[in-house]
């Protein structure tokens, strides 16, 4: 890989895996992006990459063919991550058909393409959690879900998944995740609650197998998905659709916990009401199945959820500059 194109390269994956590629000597680098008038500009800071363009002038210089930089990598992670919009009009443009020009770009021009799905297509988990199984049967819990899952039907039915590959990233956390608002992960927005007031709030469970707290996900750290995503992006054999997750699901509470520890505090913990409307469409476990990734020869080894949590902390979140 010696030119990469990174959609969404200011977000919070993107960035990170910038950061990557700077460790692995890439520096060649074009950053899709709409930089706004938030802070998401800082996830760049001392990051070495050749050009920016905003995502709305790239993808039309891709389309009239005046697009200049000439990849051999494309790593498409630039999407509208919210799982509370409910324009779907937008998520339809910006996530599916975006994602859908680029793609058939790559393909078409040989060209490497990684892009990010969602452990969000999985809905409330009813059909399992394996990237093996048949997309048709998935059925998202919002709009969000559901744009990424349009696209990984597309790839399936253009037979797509012969000359690209995409990752359903289950629940992220990690540096660089700073501009996301509400959004953010736990780990980041209980940090900032537990050093204002020595607490975190959680939400109270509706149904009645799961406690207060008990509801668990497959929580995963940034650095390691990097790590996974340069593995896959480095194989241009290995294709197809694959579950980026630690294969392990964690309760809120054990987050809440590992939380405290990391910051050598004692454990108060809330349990609050979900917003409305949120009940009937929250993900009460997620679990990636694993296997096939490992299978194609990734043997990447996952930071347990407290390691992840102690290295954000430390390294990150107690520091004056936590950008990675």
């Amino acid at each position: 890989m010696k030119k990469v194109i990174v959609t969404g390269g200011a977000g919070f994956i993107g960035s990170a895996f910038v950061k990557k590629l700077n460790c692995e000597g890439i520096d060649d680098i074009l950053i899709v992006d709409a930089l706004g008038k938030n802070d998401k500009w800082k996830n760049l800071l001392g990051h070495r990459f050749a050009d920016y363009l905003h995502k709305d002038v790239f993808i039309d210089r891709l389309i009239s063919g005046r697009l200049e930089f000439e990849p051999s990598a494309v790593v498409h992670m630039g999407a509208c991550s919210s799982t509370t919009v409910r324009d779907v009009e937008y998520l339809m443009e910006n996530n599916y058909r975006y994602t859908k020009t680029l793609a058939h770009w790559c393909a078409a021009c040989g060209i490497r393409f990684l892009y990010a799905s969602s452990a969000a297509t999985y809905g409330n988990g009813e059909n399992g959690f394996s990237d093996e199984c048949d997309l048709r049967s998935l059925r998202p819990l919002n709009p969000y879900g559901y744009s990424k899952h349009l696209f990984d039907l597309l790839a399936e039915r253009d037979g797509l998944f012969e000359k690209i590959a995409g990752l359903k990233f289950f629940n992220v956390f990690g540096p660089n995740e700073y501009h996301k608002g509400d959004m953010a992960s736990l780990v980041f927005k209980g940090f900032r609650r537990i050093s204002e007031t020595g607490r975190i709030g959680l939400f109270k469970s509706y149904r009645q197998e799961y406690s207060d707290g008990e509801q668990a996900r497959d929580f995963v750290y940034v650095k390691d998905c990097t790590e996974a995503m340069w593995w896959l992006l480095s194989h241009e054999k290995v294709n197809g659709l694959f579950n980026l997750g630690t294969g392990v699901a964690r309760t809120w509470n054990d987050l809440a916990m590992a939380l405290f520890s990391a910051m050598d505090r004692s454990p108060k913990i809330d349990y609050v009401d979900m917003p409305g409307g949120l009940p009937d469409r929250y993900q009460y476990f997620s679990r990636a199945e694993t296997g096939k990734l490992a299978k194609a020869g990734c043997a990447l080894k996952f930071r347990s959820l407290e390691e992840a949590v102690k290295d954000y902390v430390a390294i990150h979140l107690t520091k004056e500059n936590p950008h990675y």
